[in-house]
């Protein structure tokens, strides 16, 4: 298959996708152009006839100490409070279960080789200074 290409013209939906995007760009373009900043008066009271803002102390602690302490006590009552109310273990239990050497001997440390001398490798790791 053979496919010709000949210099034409472009089709129409070539040309009004262009247009489009031309009309796109100078709308962009007229309304940078066209903002300018708002000219009004400072309200009253605002400005240098106010005193600043005094916050009590107190106030203060709760906002930046009382409202994060919250927040965290919350979340954790979400975490735990469903696995608490299914009964389950919070806390992982240490002392079930036997210590397991995967991949060791069957019968424990007993079946290891002891060293038979003073140049040999057998039991365990060595290492010179």
């Amino acid at each position: 298959m053979t496919t010709h290409v000949s210099a034409s013209r472009p089709s129409r939906s070539t040309r009004v996708r262009r247009a489009g995007r031309a009309s796109a760009l100078a709308t962009g373009a007229v309304l940078a152009l066209l903002a300018a900043p708002a000219h009004a008066d400072v309200p009253e009271g605002w400005g240098d006839q106010t005193q600043p803002y005094q916050t009590e102390p107190l106030h203060v602690l709760g906002l930046y100490l009382g409202l994060p302490l919250l927040l965290f006590v919350l979340i954790a009552v979400a975490v735990y409070l469903p696995a608490m109310v299914r009964g389950e273990k919070l806390l992982p239990d240490h002392s079930a279960g036997e210590v397991q050497w995967i991949g060791g001997p069957r019968q424990g440390v007993a079946e290891l080789p002891a060293p038979d001398g003073t140049d040999s490798r057998a039991g365990g790791a060595s290492g010179r200074w």
